[in-house]
């Protein structure tokens, strides 16, 4: 039996119809941001509570009190209750006039982290979004870069890349004269000591680029592409603690760009047999290539690598189980805190929000303790490792 559709339906292709869509989502959630961010939807930055300042400075929450009653340092915001809350840059300003700003010295290099995997849905935006936040309140100097054309990180930092129209890595890695400084491209965040790299779907013209540009005879830069994003990141080299790169959920020439330039790797998994299966085939894959890569004389040298177990349910035993299996096999490679799976998370996700920009009276206290404890504990983790990188 034949169905006759509606006229709006058959008139419309399906070229048509997804961006037809597409608009109507972008300025549906256009809206939104300027409902959540007035008057001109940029994002700002609350405030943190006694107990997170202590915690990020790394003093006792009294000693901050004794400061404060003897009229030292800066001057918190009092409510009625006797309650203390700062500012983001008053922590710096705390930092500084304790003499507890971790920023890194001479003689230590560049911390870069990759966070990646090859299959998407992984927490790896999750991940990297939430881990450069951490290291800005610990007070590094951080830069995140959002490697994938999705560019989920660029949205969760209150950058509509369709909309605001920011330019991409792709701008500084392009082969053409149109090419342009890192310096150009960095914007600022709602965060101090956290810029990012945005990014668009221009960055997929890369990955059609670089093997037209390895093909070329007289092209030298073609054939050393994965030289790149290491090469534009000497240029800011002092004006960064670490660079956290979301790299792509593929494994192409944007993922080996990255993985080049990387002092340390973070591969994230979920602890379910298809991503376990899918991420050995991504770890043979990527062995075969960086080998190769390695036999044209550029050696991947990294200060650490490990696996993260994401969206992780205690409860549940398969997972338990899991991740029991990868232990087995590389325990010395296993992050020892993983992200617990969190509708905290979540919930934040739908203002374009992470953990550290929500108010805790958003939601269920314990709820929000529980997945603030689990970040903190991996971002405290990675924040050792980097420090062990740096000889600390």
């Amino acid at each position: 039996m034949n169905v006759t559709r509606p006229v709006s339906e058959r008139l419309l292709s399906f070229a048509d119809t997804i961006l037809e869509q597409g608009g109507e989502i972008s300025s549906k959630l256009d809206m939104l941001r300027f409902e959540k961010f007035p008057p001109n939807a940029q994002k700002t930055l609350r405030q943190f509570s006694l107990g997170e300042v202590a915690e990020f400075v790394g003093v006792s929450q009294s000693y901050l009190k004794k400061l404060h009653l003897q009229g030292k340092g800066v001057e918190p915001t009092v409510t009625s209750t006797g309650r203390r809350y700062y500012t983001a840059d008053q922590m710096n300003e705390l930092r500084s006039l304790l003499d507890r700003v971790p920023h890194r010295k001479s003689g230590e290099k560049l911390q870069v982290i990759a966070v990646v995997n090859f299959k998407g849905g992984s927490g790896k935006t999750t991940t990297s979004a939430h881990l450069a936040q951490h290291l800005a309140l610990k007070g590094y100097r951080v830069l995140a870069v959002d490697l994938d054309p999705q560019a989920s990180m660029t949205a969760l930092y209150g950058i509509q890349p369709e909309l605001d129209e920011k330019p991409s890595f792709y701008e500084t890695l392009r082969y053409d004269g149109e090419r342009k400084s890192i310096l150009e491209i960095i914007q600022p965040t709602n965060f101090p000591n956290l810029d990012i790299i945005p990014a668009n779907l221009e960055l997929q013209e890369y990955e059609y680029e670089t093997p037209l540009a390895m093909q070329r005879k007289d092209s030298t830069e073609g054939k050393l592409f994965y030289t790149r994003i290491g090469a534009a990141l000497t240029e800011v080299d002092d004006r960064y603690d670490v660079v956290v790169v979301d790299c792509p959920p593929q494994l192409g020439y944007l993922t080996l760009t990255a993985l080049t330039a990387a002092t340390s790797v973070l591969i994230t998994v979920h602890p379910q047999m298809l991503d376990i299966m899918s991420m050995s085939q991504f770890l043979l894959m990527l062995g075969d290539i960086l080998k190769s890569i390695e036999s044209a004389g550029v050696t991947v040298s990294l200060d650490w690598f490990r696996y993260l177990v994401t969206r992780y349910e205690p409860m549940d035993i398969p997972q338990q189980q899991m991740v029991g299996f990868m232990q087995s096999m590389f325990a010395r490679q296993m992050m020892k805190n993983h992200m617990v799976k969190s509708t905290a998370v979540s919930d934040a996700g739908l203002t374009k929000q992470t953990l550290y920009e929500v108010e805790r009276s958003q939601f269920t206290p314990a709820t929000y303790d529980r997945a603030r404890e689990a970040m903190d504990l991996v971002n405290s983790e990675v924040i050792e490792l980097v420090r062990q990188a740096w000889g600390r």
